[in-house]
C-alpha cells in the first residue's frame, strides 16, 4: 500500500539519499538545496510512503513561466506563490520500487493539486527517453529545452488544464 504525504523538514536526509541514488550528481538536487525547498515551498513536495517508510517522491515550485528554466532548480527565489503554473523538478523512486505505479501516483497527485489550486499547467522537463511516459499522463512535447541543467539535454513538457 502506497500512501503520498506532504513533506516534513525532518524528511531532508531521506529525500537527499533518494535524490542521490535516483539522478546522476550533477543533476542531482544537493541536501541544502532540498532543505531549502522544503522550506520555502513544501506545497509542492510530496513523499510516497510505503508501511511509513519514504521510497519516493515529487517536488518542484511555482513560476508563472511556461518552460523550466536553469535557475528555477538553484534559487528558491524564483519561486512565484500566486503563479500560474506548477513546475516539476523531480520524480524519484527507488530502483526496487519502480515499475508498480509509485511513480504515476505520484504525477497523478502533483497534477490534481495542481488543478484544486487553480493552476494553468503542470511544467517539466524530461530526457529523451521519458519523453513517451509524461505522453501517457497528457503533456506534450514542446521540444528540446534551453535548460542544460547537469549538462544533459532535456524536453519541454506542458500539461495545460482546459
Amino acid at each position: 500500500m502506497i500512501t503520498i504525504r506532504p513533506v516534513r523538514p525532518e524528511d531532508v536526509d531521506c529525500v537527499a539519499a533518494i535524490e542521490a541514488i535516483c539522478f546522476p550528481p550533477a543533476e542531482a538536487a544537493p541536501w541544502g538545496a532540498l532543505k531549502e525547498r522544503i522550506a520555502v515551498f513544501p506545497e509542492c513536495f510530496f513523499i510516497a510512503e510505503t508501511v511509513g517508510i519514504p521510497i519516493g517522491f515529487i517536488n518542484g515550485c511555482i513560476t508563472n513561466s511556461s518552460v523550466i528554466y536553469d535557475e528555477l532548480f538553484h534559487s528558491t527565489q524564483h519561486h512565484v506563490p500566486n503563479g500560474k503554473n506548477l513546475a516539476v523538478f523531480g520524480l524519484d523512486v527507488l530502483p526496487e520500487y519502480r515499475r508498480q505505479g509509485v511513480a504515476a501516483q505520484l504525477m497523478n497527485h502533483f497534477i490534481q493539486t495542481a488543478k484544486n489550486d487553480g493552476r494553468s499547467s503542470v511544467i517539466l522537463t524530461c530526457k529523451d527517453q521519458l519523453v513517451h511516459y509524461y505522453e501517457s499522463f497528457g503533456y506534450l512535447n514542446k521540444g528540446i529545452s534551453k535548460s542544460t541543467h547537469g549538462g544533459s539535454r532535456w524536453f519541454d513538457m506542458i500539461l495545460t488544464f482546459d
